[in-house]
């Protein structure tokens, strides 16, 4: 019954805490603390302050902020001005390539403190379609990051890292503003980027609660934050490669950001945990003339804006800890779709192949499954962070098999070095993937080689299908 013929990229991390989320256990997926430390409430009265700037921007301009208007050069001035004032070093990045003709500047803010060697990014694209002012797609991305940027400037903290804030041009003409600033910048500014985070649509009246890549380790603290409200958020499909998110995953950056859906329409299961009315788009005023101050909901809103200071506090807050727990881009290739580097073992294993599907993507690792003897094993070296007290390795397994009964026959292994962390088998089959973790904490400060393994006896398939392990951060 076996497999496999595209071979393609596979893709790990790790997950490692830092203290505020709860310790967890073997096989279980971690929840967060609620007290969620020391990070702001950010007011949702003053982001909604900068959405009636921007609506009255449009009213001024034909009734749109388009990239190529008047309305778009007039809500660049209005964030430049705003965060002028509160002490960013503005920059405005014109495109030369690849926009359309006529379209304004990139605006680009980068708080002056913290390691200039180490930014995190979080952008959102200023400009809207010609059909309307464009308020919830987007004016609320950019206001929730214009009234985050300032609220970092009241409350200047001590930085361990950089925080880097972008407002793009063009994305409704093909993500152009995003792609010119990356393409600009050289392979050692890129590699500077920890984590680039997206905000497109973040108030969607009918909406759910999405986030990009939702399983990765830059995904992490804008999961908690949600996970802390109970809002049991889901993976943001319907925006994939549509949001300038795309434009750093082009370069191996890893990404995230928060979204509440635009013409996909709201499943019943969605309007049962969310509300909302189920078969109707998540955004009903999408690139229309409704999308106006009335097609904003503002609880979803708040729960945004406020996950993105939970995100800047624990990407690059200093808390005084005596350690850092950067957990971004502690295991390379983390999305399972960039080639098969830096694994080594049974490479073959890794891809997009017929037969199975991936969790999340269209890469997973497929180990055994042949029906005969045979063991495959993909391994990786990490080093954990040694400011991490909690480190917990986090990973979805889909296990078939065409044994029956409760016999081992079929094995599963992950290994830190020499030591066995976890053993699974034919026994434990089911029909999808489950979540599964094994405690790094033992780890904390020191180089390990992570390995998995799948083995087989002598008849009868069992196929180990891994996918999204995950480095979660507290």
């Amino acid at each position: 019954m076996k497999r496999r013929f595209a071979v393609a990229g596979f893709s790990l991390a790790v997950v490692l805490g830092c203290g505020t989320l709860p310790a967890v256990a073997a096989d279980s997926v971690p929840t967060a603390d609620t007290t969620l430390s020391a990070a702001p409430d950010v007011d949702v009265n003053q982001v909604k302050a900068h959405l009636n700037e921007f609506s009255a921007i449009a009213g001024r301009n034909g009734g749109n902020r388009r990239s190529t208007g008047q309305g778009y050069d007039d809500s660049v001035a209005y964030v430049k001005g705003r965060l002028q004032t509160a002490g960013y070093t503005v920059t405005e990045q014109p495109c030369t390539s690849g926009c359309t003709s006529g379209a304004g500047p990139n605006l680009i803010a980068e708080w002056p403190k913290g390691d200039a060697n180490n930014v995190y990014m979080f952008g959102a694209h200023l400009d809207g379609v010609s059909a309307g002012p464009g308020m919830n797609d987007n004016g609320s991305g950019s206001a929730a990051l214009l009234e985050n940027a300032l609220t970092l400037a009241r409350q200047n903290p001590a930085l361990r890292n950089r925080v880097r804030f972008a407002w793009w041009t063009d994305e409704e003409q093909g993500l152009n503003g995003s792609d010119f600033y990356v393409r600009s910048l050289s392979s050692t500014e890129r590699a500077r980027i920890k984590a680039y985070y997206n905000f497109d649509m973040v108030a969607s009246v009918n909406g759910g609660y999405f986030i990009n890549h939702i399983t990765s380790s830059a995904a992490a603290p804008m999961k908690a934050y949600w996970d802390s409200l109970g809002l049991q958020p889901e993976e943001n499909t319907e925006g994939a490669g549509r949001s300038d998110d795309y434009s750093f995953e082009q370069y191996s950056i890893p990404t995230s950001g928060y979204a509440m859906g635009a013409s996909a329409r709201k499943t019943s299961a969605q309007a049962a945990k969310w509300g909302g009315t189920a078969s109707r788009a998540y955004d009903p005023c999408y690139h229309s003339s409704c999308d106006t101050l009335t097609n904003i909901n503002t609880t979803g809103l708040d729960r945004a804006s406020d996950g993105i200071a939970y995100t800047i506090w624990q990407r690059a807050v200093d808390t005084g800890t005596g350690g850092t727990c950067d957990t971004t881009g502690v295991v390379a290739n983390g999305g399972f779709e960039s080639g098969t580097s830096p694994w080594t073992g049974s490479t073959g294993a890794i891809g997009a192949q017929s037969g199975q599907s991936a969790h999340t993507g269209t890469r997973f690792a497929w180990l055994s499954g042949y029906g005969s003897t045979r063991t495959e094993s993909i391994s990786q070296s990490v080093t954990v962070p040694a400011g991490c007290t909690r480190a917990t390795l986090g990973y979805w397994l889909h296990i078939d098999t065409d044994e029956s009964g409760s016999t081992p026959y079929d094995r599963f292994t992950v290994k830190a070095g020499g030591t066995t962390l976890a053993t699974l088998s034919n026994a434990d089959a089911g029909s999808g993937y489950v979540q599964r973790s094994v405690d790094l904490s033992a780890y904390a400060g020191q180089t390990v080689t992570l390995t998995f393994t799948g083995s087989e006896d002598s008849s009868l398939q069992t196929s180990f299908v891994l996918d999204d392990v995950t480095l979660l951060s507290d």
